[in-house]
């Protein structure tokens, strides 16, 4: 089974990815915020896909990337941002961070799963 690692600072997203992952048979871990993200990275989770909201109290979406690109064990790691920022400018700074896409929210469940399927094949 692969793993989705959710972090976002709303309880209801989290809620709602892990609902529509679950039932599509993926694995889901959560976090609310970057630095107990970044935190479960460094323990025991090992997930096979990351999605992290961009803006969050603390540790943005951007730099959880840039610290989670420096761990060896999550270099290769797919890593996509679900936010309801959309501006390019954005964009251009979370792939030059690691990033390896964008899902602007709200996100519909069959683009979700189409996303997620391509990022973990």
């Amino acid at each position: 089974m692969k793993t989705v690692f959710c972090i976002d600072n709303s309880s209801t997203i989290l809620l709602s990815l892990g609902t529509i992952l679950g039932k599509a048979g993926y694995g889901i871990e959560k976090a609310v915020n970057g630095e107990e993200a970044l935190s479960k990275l460094k323990g025991k989770v090992k997930p096979d896909l990351i999605i992290t909201d961009l803006n969050m109290s603390g540790m943005n979406g951007i730099e959880l990337i840039k610290q989670v690109r420096i761990l060896p064990r999550f270099k290769f790691v797919p890593i996509l941002f679900l936010t309801t920022e959309s501006r390019q400018e954005k964009r251009a700074e979370a792939r030059a961070a690691g990033a390896s896409g964008w899902l602007v929210k709200p996100v519909h469940s069959d683009e979700l799963l189409n996303t997620v399927k391509l990022a973990v094949r």
